[in-house]
């Protein structure tokens, strides 16, 4: 209980020390909109960092050389919140993630959310989750990457499981032509949501696939990417389960 009163802690102290840091950037983006993406970005990464140390989380990172320098979309699984820290702490180009819209809620953490490329699906409104799709396509076009978890919410199976993966998040790699770099988690979900409200110390495993060019596939993979891809990350987290 102690790590998880300590990262609430944190949390509160960050959101609310950070507002004047909003305006700060704001100014910045004036000037200089890039510098302003970059500072975001490795402000919100630190923030990160030091909960993951709080957790007492340790990673064991393979494949990190598999991606490549331009902007990509990231297809991950997903079975735990500390899935967002492991991976977006690790981001070397500009990175927005697309969460749950009711994430909105949540006003303090939006704002440094929307800092930073991440954008809200509604998943009961078809035309609204088109248009975040849509804007996520744009965003990748001018060189943000996108990162996404297909299964649409985290999966509470066994450790090994998956959700199907819902073929909109593609989309966002065959429109823009961008390449698909695969994400695979293992044992996340024992950091927390495995014991809640406890935070253990835990080792995980991340592993990187080689990148997917959409168009570099042949026809059936590619009218089946979401299946190809979702076999990719169920091979690769079974493999690594050896190691945590």
């Amino acid at each position: 209980m102690i790590r998880f009163i300590c990262i609430v802690i944190f949390l509160i102290l960050y959101l609310i020390l950070t507002i004047p840091v909003l305006l700060v950037e704001w100014i910045i983006g004036k000037f200089n909109p890039y510098a302003r993406d970059i500072s975001s970005l490795r402000i919100v990464q630190w923030g990160f960092k030091v909960i993951l140390c709080m957790a007492g989380v340790k990673a064991t990172v393979i494949g990190e050389e598999n991606i490549p320098d331009e902007p990509v979309l990231f297809i991950g699984n997903h079975r735990s919140y500390f899935d967002i820290l492991l991976t977006y702490s690790r981001c070397r180009r500009l990175t927005g993630y697309i969460a749950k819209k009711e994430m909105e809620r949540y006003l303090a953490l939006t704002s440094w959310m929307r800092r930073v490329y991440c954008l809200f699906l509604d998943r009961k409104d078809p035309k609204e989750g088109l248009k975040t799709i849509l804007t996520a396509i744009d965003y990748v076009k001018k060189g943000i990457s996108i990162c996404i978890f297909p299964e649409g919410t985290r999966n509470t199976g066994e450790e090994l499981s998956l959700l199907p993966f819902k073929d909109g998040a593609f989309k966002i790699a065959t429109k823009s032509g961008c390449a698909i770099v695969p994400i695979s988690m293992n044992n996340t979900a024992e950091i927390f949501e495995n014991h809640f409200p406890k935070v253990k110390k835990t080792h995980v495993v991340i592993e990187y696939g080689k990148p997917i060019y959409p168009d570099q596939l042949d026809k059936d993979t590619k009218r089946h990417i979401g299946d190809y891809v979702e076999n990719i990350i169920r091979e690769t987290i079974h493999k690594n389960a050896e190691f945590v």
